[in-house]
């Protein structure tokens, strides 16, 4: 099984440390875990603002007064 080897300094390996045992897991499985759930919060994010463009219409139709002003950054690009 593949795996890595990541070097973290002393004081980010005691906030690791001890976000695992906040979560009741140990380092090992804290940050596998992490890594994944990382993984998924941006497959979210994609969906989320894909979904939001896809019904951006029907939005501005139902609340005209909500509508961003022409020119105006939307979503992802303006953060």
């Amino acid at each position: 099984m593949p795996s890595l080897n990541i070097s973290y300094s002393d004081e980010e390996m005691e906030e690791l440390r001890a976000a695992a045992a906040a979560a009741g897991v140990s380092l090992k499985q804290y940050v596998h875990d992490l890594s994944l759930r990382e993984r998924q919060r941006a497959q979210f994010v994609r969906y989320a603002v894909s979904w939001g463009e896809q019904h951006r219409g029907e939005f501005d139709e139902a609340f005209p007064d909500e509508v961003p002003p022409a020119g105006r950054q939307r979503g992802a690009e303006a953060a």
